[in-house]
């Protein structure tokens, strides 16, 4: 009777995170860094740990998830308190932003690898995310971070397959990245920003009953909203759009805008060609 390490590519999975013997995963919760982090259970027993940075740009509820999927997966769980919120050239929010916190993140975590018995940092980048603007991959080149998932050759739809195979249950939670990445570059991250924008996210969540969304903010305290195409005209319903108006304004927002395009990953980086690599923090 088949069965799911009968397929090849967990097989392959497996294998490459066996060899690395003992692993640290930066663990955020997203399917990816929980396929990683349950092949690293299972290879790897007790020397492996899942890392869980925190700072302001965590959303709400995703420490208390990857809490719950750690023990869920049997894996050992560290929180890492990052401070990339001091660091002024994250906050100016350039185009590589994220490489400095992915700095942030491994060089507090190399110095304690002795203390968690591993040798090895792994994170949960897959084959998809390069050939996407992914600065934070410099970063993880240049503290020696294995990419298990690209090193098996892995997509985004493999890992859900997996993810599926092993019954774990984020098989198809949407793309989370930091709260930072709604910020449009250029327009500086602060504390307040975020926290606004995830109380604004989780405003629309339970008005739609939907995880897939994005408040971004442009200049000018803009908040620009996506949501599935499917789900705009209930925004645009009289009733519903002055009340969102109502909210998002008590929250903070000048102005209220709905994209017309919908709900898409990454979609402040189009903007990328237009713009310079590093480009000057705005009020």
């Amino acid at each position: 009777m088949a069965t799911a390490f009968d397929d090849p590519r967990i097989r392959r999975l497996l294998e490459i995170v066996r060899s690395y013997e003992s692993v640290a995963v930066a663990f955020s919760a997203g399917v990816d860094s929980t396929v990683v982090a349950k092949a690293a259970a299972l290879t790897c027993g007790d020397r492996a740990v899942a890392v869980t940075a925190v700072s302001p740009s965590l959303a709400a509820g995703e420490l208390d998830e990857a809490e719950r999927l750690a023990q869920l997966i049997g894996i050992r769980h560290q929180v890492l308190r990052t401070e990339e919120f001091l660091n002024e050239n994250y906050l100016s929010n350039p185009s590589n932003r994220c490489y400095f916190c992915k700095t942030e993140l491994y060089s507090r975590l190399v110095p304690l690898l002795p203390e968690l018995n591993v040798a090895v940092i792994a994170n949960g980048a897959n084959l998809d995310d390069t050939g996407d603007h992914r600065p934070g991959m410099q970063a993880a080149s240049e503290h020696a971070v294995r990419s298990p998932l690209i090193e098996a050759g892995l997509t985004k739809s493999d890992v859900r397959d997996i993810a599926r195979l092993w019954e774990l249950p984020v098989w198809d939670k949407p793309a989370m990245p930091c709260l930072s990445s709604r910020i449009a570059y250029g327009v500086a991250v602060t504390p307040e920003r975020v926290r606004r924008i995830d109380s604004a996210e989780q405003l629309l969540a339970r008005w739609l009953g939907t995880r897939e969304l994005r408040v971004r903010l442009e200049a000018g305290e803009l908040a620009r909203i996506e949501v599935p195409l499917d789900q705009l005209p209930k925004l645009l319903e009289p009733s519903v759009r002055q009340q969102l108006v109502s909210d998002f304004r008590a929250l903070g927002f000048r102005a209220v805008t709905i994209d017309l395009e919908g709900f898409r990953s990454g979609s402040l980086n189009a903007l990328l060609p237009l713009e310079a690599i590093e480009l000057p923090a705005r009020p």
